[in-house]
């Protein structure tokens, strides 16, 4: 169990890098695409695309690590009220409801990824880009997310002085 759940939290801590990187890509490329516009004239093809797919594929790969640094929204003051035996039956049914949740969004994103890739879909723009490159950061972060909320899940079993 420990085992599980100290891969996970690696795999979530890649994933938001591999987000920081995203987002440190996205902000190169809005400096290009400025650059190119108004200093040099030229049209920018892809840039805008790359951005607007960069972020969201960012957002995406950063949940798992955001979920393991305990930064979703949450309102506390129910399970504070509940006392430590109460705030237990309130994460379990939380973290079990979040994980059917994001179980069903990966699946269903998956089933569109793999739609995009068996009829080779491509965008409606110029830069004319495969459609499943966009899509798979769905089903990928979302798939991380619900691996991180069975550690999650997990990480409630373990005592509390004995938490990584």
């Amino acid at each position: 169990m420990q085992a599980y759940i100290n891969i996970v939290s690696r795999v979530s801590r890649l994933a938001g890098i591999a987000s920081m990187i995203l987002l440190a890509a996205a902000i190169v490329v809005v400096c290009q695409m400025i650059f190119v516009r108004y200093a040099l004239r030229g049209s920018t093809i892809w840039q805008t695309e790359f951005v607007i797919y960069a972020i969201v594929a960012a957002t995406f790969f950063s949940s798992p690590y955001v979920l393991l640094q305990g930064g979703h929204v949450g309102v506390d003051l129910l399970p504070n009220a509940a006392g430590p035996r109460g705030k237990y039956w309130l994460n379990l049914f939380a973290g079990i409801a979040s994980l059917v949740f994001c179980a069903l969004l990966a699946w269903s994103g998956f089933t569109y990824f793999e739609e995009a890739w068996s009829n080779g879909w491509k965008t409606d723009t110029v830069w004319s880009l495969p459609l499943w490159i966009p899509l798979l950061p769905l089903p990928v972060g979302i798939g991380l997310l619900c691996l991180q909320y069975v550690a999650e899940l997990l990480r409630l079993h373990i005592p509390a002085g004995e938490r990584p």
